[in-house]
């Protein structure tokens, strides 16, 4: 177990060492445009979510600053992330928490240059939201985090024994919740809204989007299926052997990956060959490589 562990480390040190400079550029521009969003968009529209809405909920009834709430949250975070979670987990948390309070205090100066006008609420609520997860992204997948919720996420995800999804909607979801209170229902709503939004951009950031499809199918003519997608759509196919969890008898499935703009015509060729055929159909973020025994994928 202790070998394995140090493997795991050794592995994820060697992650973190690669393009270490295009790294925290990354980290960097992302956080910048979460501060900026966060000052320009979400302040003055009483966005809430994570601990920057807790600054926007204490700096509407206290008129504190912002990011002295957002530090000090953080700062808690991380001592109760480094007793309760330890100095490894914590550790990957600490510089976001320390560099995303102190943009939002240097951007600032920005939010009197940035008039909206009489633009309407909910669209500035849903465009603050997708710049944010797109900043959020970048941070993510530079490796890094802004501290604040996602430490608290980690903390009642391990001893509330959930995963890290229903944690973020517990924790999110309270803070969410606190702004009705304080802001009101269409407030609230928008809150709601943004963190839906949020989450999106983040995935399409760190994932990309799908420029193809999956397939795994699987049939009674096995052999019509693979000719229709080997020979008619010049696509590879893979034969998996698998077994029916109930029955327990034997059977084949096709897998093939599928340029997105070529789905209607591989399910609505499947349906033509088999109607009764049973397919599943994900999406395909990355694909890598693609010949096993000279046979593409």
């Amino acid at each position: 177990m202790g070998l394995f562990h140090k493997e795991k480390i050794d592995i994820i040190k060697e992650i973190y060492k690669q393009d270490k400079l295009q790294r925290y550029a990354s980290f960097l521009v992302g956080i910048l445009i979460v501060a900026i969003a966060f000052n320009v968009l979400l302040l003055p529209n009483d966005i809430v979510y994570g601990i920057s809405g807790l600054a926007v909920i204490l700096k509407k009834l206290y008129g504190i600053d912002p990011s002295l709430v957002i530090l000090i949250g953080s700062l808690i975070l991380l001592i109760l992330s480094y007793i309760l979670m330890g100095k490894e987990k914590t550790a990957n948390s600490v510089v976001g928490s320390l560099i995303y309070p102190l943009f939002v205090k240097l951007t600032e100066w920005v939010i009197p240059l940035v008039d909206l006008g009489n633009t309407e609420p909910f669209l500035i609520a849903i465009f603050g939201a997708a710049v944010s997860g797109f900043g959020i992204g970048l941070i993510f997948k530079s490796g890094f985090t802004t501290g604040g919720t996602d430490i608290l996420n980690q903390i009642v995800s391990k001893y509330f024994k959930m995963s890290i999804g229903n944690a973020m909607f517990f924790t999110d979801g309270l803070i969410i919740f606190t702004s009705l209170f304080f802001f009101g229902w269409q407030k609230f709503l928008y809150s709601v809204v943004s963190i839906y939004v949020i989450s999106i951009m983040t995935d399409k950031v760190i994932l990309g989007i799908s420029q193809s499809k999956a397939f795994y199918i699987i049939t009674e003519h096995e052999t019509a299926v693979k000719k229709y997608i080997l020979e008619h759509l010049s696509h590879g196919v893979t034969v998996l052997e698998t077994r029916g969890g109930f029955t327990g008898n034997m059977q084949k499935m096709i897998m093939c990956i599928i340029p997105t703009k070529e789905y209607f015509k591989v399910k609505e060729g499947i349906k033509k060959i088999d109607s009764k055929a049973f397919f599943l159909v994900t999406d395909a973020y990355e694909v890598s490589g693609g010949v096993i025994n000279n046979e593409s994928l």
